[in-house]
C-alpha cells in the first residue's frame, strides 16, 4: 500500500484556513476526486465570530458545533468555546463510517483532540488508519509539532504568510499527484 500524504494547513486565527478547505474541496470534487471530511465554518454577527458550525462534506449537512463561552458552561469547553456534545458525536460517527477515499479534509484538529482525547477523536483514528490517498488537516501553529510527531507530514501550508505557498489551489492539487478513484 502506498503511504498516504498528510498535508497540514496552519495559520493564526482568521488567516483563511477554513476558506482554503472550502475552496480545495470544491475544486477537488469538480476534478472528480472522492472526498469526505468535516469543515468548521465560523458563524459571524456584526463581523464578530459568535459560533462555529460543523459541515459534512459528503452530504452538506450542517450543525452548530460551538458557541462563545458565557462563563456558565459545565460541559465540554475551551477557554473561548462551549461545544455541543451531540454535534461532536455526530461528527465522530461521520468519520467512523468514512470509507477509502481520495481526500480526507478535517478542519480542525485542535487541543481537544490532541491534549484531552476529546472532541473529534475519530479523526485521529481515521488518519492513523490511512484509508485515503491524501489528508488535508487544519492544525493550529501551537499543535503542528504534535501532529508531526504522530504522522509523517508531507506538506505544511502556513497561511500566516511564512513559507512557500502555491499560486493557485488547482496548482496545489496537481502537485499532490493523486489519482482520482485510485
Amino acid at each position: 500500500m502506498i503511504q498516504p500524504k498528510i498535508i497540514v494547513v496552519t495559520g493564526e486565527i482568521e488567516s483563511g484556513k477554513t476558506s482554503f478547505c472550502f475552496k480545495f474541496a470544491e475544486i477537488a470534487k469538480d476534478s472528480g476526486y472522492k472526498l469526505t471530511g468535516l469543515i468548521s465554518p465560523g458563524v459571524f454577527q456584526n463581523e464578530k465570530k459568535v459560533a462555529i458550525d460543523l459541515l459534512d462534506l459528503e452530504t452538506g449537512d450542517r450543525r452548530r458545533l460551538a458557541e462563545l463561552r458565557d462563563g456558565d458552561e459545565t460541559g465540554l469547553s475551551t477557554e473561548r468555546w462551549s461545544f455541543r456534545p451531540e454535534t461532536i458525536q455526530w461528527g465522530n460517527k461521520i468519520l467512523e463510517k468514512a470509507s477509502p477515499i481520495d481526500f480526507l479534509i478535517i478542519d480542525e484538529i485542535g487541543p481537544l483532540e490532541f491534549n484531552r482525547a476529546q472532541g473529534l477523536v475519530a479523526a485521529l483514528d481515521l488518519i492513523d488508519r490511512g484509508d485515503f490517498q491524501a489528508a488535508l488537516l487544519v492544525i493550529r501553529p501551537t499543535l503542528v509539532h504534535q501532529a508531526s510527531r504522530r504522522w509523517e507530514v508531507n506538506r505544511l501550508l502556513d497561511l500566516s504568510g511564512s513559507g512557500p505557498f502555491p499560486r493557485t489551489i488547482e496548482e496545489f492539487l496537481r502537485s499532490l499527484d493523486i489519482q482520482s478513484g485510485a
